[in-house]
């Protein structure tokens, strides 16, 4: 098992174009790792660099101790697992995994014993004869993750694995997968730009955009400490609400204004030093969706936090209710019971849950208080 050091890594194409840009990252020992981003922010680019797929323009990658640049990829105890699976059609399941061992001439028994071992632990020994054209998506992606497995490699590397299975299939292979890292006790690096993969599976993501790290974090720090707008509008779902308003003091207490509407900051956060250069100023508000409440008897008791606001769509997903509000210029979308009697074209009281605002500088976009 490896740990992997990436230490001030760019990717440079010919016409100045920068697709990486200054990558520092210590990956542990037997972590489960995940890229995040949006397409084109440079997260594939990333794994095929740390594959030997792509070439490092500058900086350092470490497996290990071992400093990797000019190694082949063969030679670099890594294994990768494609988005389109890269199974060869005319092999059956057995030859598909076995193919990279024979390659490093293992012997017949070695083999036998590997692909064996790993298809019964991905539960694909009943497919062992058959041809890729003979199996489901699923099967294939187990598959593919066999042919991993028995190399026995120091770093697992998935370029999202999971996008071309349906959603069902998909809920179904990140359990398997968590279930598999845990068993094979391999660091796993995995790239996605779809962040439910990423919040359920992983013990560390890296949020990218543009070539550059925002964040790494774990899941719930990611969620509940986004150091900027990008990240706090990037994880969660529905996304986080932004409001644009003006922070005013009204004794010792801190007010946000937006529209017509004031609601007053709870007093650890007001009286937080951080918030001391945005008094009088414009700041943008952050409130999750679960932060905003149309119970009416919370309403009614927080009149310092509530106001009235107008439905204009809701979405029963079941559990719950997903709101959709405006009042004057301003969406909001609030995440609340299924009991709720809330109804499109009702005008309603809603409570904001001051305690779990955050407020970002309207310039930089970095987070000033959570």
């Amino acid at each position: 098992m490896a740990s992997l050091s990436l230490r001030h890594i760019y990717k440079k194409y010919p016409g100045g174009v920068t697709a990486v840009s200054d990558f520092n990252l210590e990956v542990k020992d037997k972590e489960f790792l995940v890229l995040v981003g949006p397409s084109g922010c440079g997260k594939t680019t990333t794994l095929r660099m740390i594959a030997g797929l792509e070439e490092i323009s500058e900086g350092e990658l470490f497996i290990g101790d071992t400093l990797v640049n000019d190694v082949a990829p063969k030679d670099r105890k890594i294994a990768m697992v494609f988005q389109n699976y890269a199974l060869y059609p005319h092999m059956s399941v057995f030859e598909n995994m076995s193919f990279g061992l024979k390659l490093n001439k293992t012997p017949k028994e070695e083999i036998k014993r590997r692909v064996e071992e790993a298809a019964r632990i991905l539960d694909i020994t009943h497919l062992l004869d058959r041809k890729p054209k003979a199996l489901s998506g699923g099967q294939k992606q187990r598959v593919a993750l066999g042919r991993a497995i028995v190399r026995n490699p120091m770093v697992f590397l998935l370029d999202e694995p999971l996008s071309n299975l349906d959603a069902k299939l998909r809920a179904a292979m990140r359990t398997e997968l968590t279930k598999l890292h845990a068993r094979v006790g391999t660091t796993f690096v995995y790239v996605t730009h779809d962040q439910v993969e990423a919040m359920t599976m992983a013990t560390r993501i890296v949020v990218m955009k543009d070539g550059l790290i925002q964040q790494v974090d774990t899941p719930q720090n990611l969620y509940d400490k986004p150091c900027n707008i990008f990240v706090a509008g990037f994880i969660g779902t529905p996304q986080m609400n932004f409001i644009t308003g003006t922070l005013n003091k009204k004794g010792d207490d801190v007010w946000f204004s937006f529209e017509d509407i004031s609601v007053k900051l709870p007093a650890e956060k007001a009286n937080a030093p951080e918030l001391a250069d945005y008094i009088g100023k414009e700041v943008v508000v952050g409130l999750r969706p679960e932060a905003i409440s149309d119970d009416a008897a919370v309403a009614e008791a927080n009149p310092d936090t509530s106001f009235k606001v107008d439905v204009d769509v809701t979405e029963l997903m079941g559990a719950e209710i997903y709101l959709y509000l405006n009042i004057g210029e301003t969406n909001l979308i609030s995440r609340v019971s299924s009991r709720s009697q809330s109804r499109a074209g009702q005008n309603i009281a809603v409570n904001f849950d001051m305690s779990r605002l955050h407020i970002f500088d309207k310039d930089t976009e970095r987070c000033v208080i959570h």
